[in-house]
């Protein structure tokens, strides 16, 4: 199956600073693919190299087949984007900031009412198709900018951090949409700091740190192959005393941050005894998960803010 977004050798420089370090990825169609990473990790241009915002410095990429240095336009009319800042205009209303973009990216013009009411209504916005933007909570200029993303049936659809700072309502609303639209045969590109999100929603995903793909899989592969087992989590009382049975211990693998020690084992039972033996008493024992992935391979805390 040839690929949706095919990268090769895959280089954005800075001046000496490497922001994309040689990446070879393929993006399927039809499949939700993750991009994981911290801060400055390379998501972002990458993202950006793809629709001809972020120009490359070497190696090859293709959209639709299409090379996005040379020919952006024909990316941009298959491509609905998610992005960050909600960039829509607090003067006007719901209504009025979907018609200007609607014009925008070419819909006829017959077309352009019924298909913002559609979307309005899909996104569960109807009621608010003439209310100014500035009164819009948060979670609603979310949906509104996912209606605009989707206005001109994209079939790839790049979600760029989308549910950063909304309420657990309002992002699993957005989860349900990501599948339906997945299920629908659109091609989605996620990159995201919560870690359960990209485990519900990915097909696949990478990897990035330092400008490299350092690790790529289904969620369930790269959980077994990089951070097996079960975790428990302690509290600062107990941190001291865990640190300390930890040393010399090749089965057992310590984090801290400043939510306690994570203490991951490959056994349960191992895990249980562990902390019954020694008196322990874990805030909270879980399946091991892409936050230890990432952990893991990246040495990072998560941050939503990152």
């Amino acid at each position: 199956m040839k690929g949706m977004i095919t990268a090769k050798s895959l280089v954005k420089a800075f001046g000496d600073f490497r922001a994309v370090d040689g990446v070879d990825l393929e993006i399927r169609p039809g499949e939700c693919f993750g991009l994981l990473g911290p801060n400055g990790a390379g998501k972002s241009t990458f993202i950006g190299m793809t629709y001809g915002i972020v120009q490359r410095t070497a190696g090859d990429i293709t959209v639709f087949g299409f090379d996005p240095g040379t020919q952006s336009r024909e990316i941009k009319r298959r491509l609905g984007v998610v992005t960050q800042d909600n960039a829509l205009d607090d003067s006007l209303t719901v209504h009025e900031n979907m018609m200007i973009y609607a014009a925008f990216i070419g819909l006829p013009t017959g077309e352009r009412k019924a298909r913002i009411d559609e979307l309005l209504g899909y996104m569960n916005l109807a009621h608010k198709k003439d209310a100014p933007i500035r009164t819009l909570s948060g979670g609603m200029k979310r949906r509104l900018v996912f209606v605009r993303a989707l206005l001109g049936r994209p079939e790839l659809l790049i979600l760029d951090e989308p549910t950063t700072g909304l309420d657990p309502a309002v992002r699993h609303l957005l989860w349900g949409k990501v599948k339906e639209l997945r299920q629908a045969g659109t091609t989605i590109v996620l990159t995201t700091h919560y870690m359960h999100e990209a485990e519900v929603l990915c097909d696949r995903l990478v990897v990035f740190n330092g400008g490299k793909v350092v690790a790529e899989g289904t969620p369930r592969g790269l959980i077994e192959k990089h951070a097996p087992g079960f975790v428990g989590i302690f509290g600062a009382a107990d941190g001291g005393k865990v640190r300390a049975l930890a040393e010399g211990r090749g089965d057992l693998h310590l984090h801290e941050d400043t939510s306690g020690v994570y203490a991951r084992v490959a056994d349960l039972a191992e895990l249980t005894r562990f902390y019954t033996e020694h008196g322990l008493a874990p805030l909270q024992i879980r399946p091991s998960n892409l936050e230890d992935v990432f952990l893991q391979l990246t040495g990072k805390e998560l941050s939503a803010d990152a």
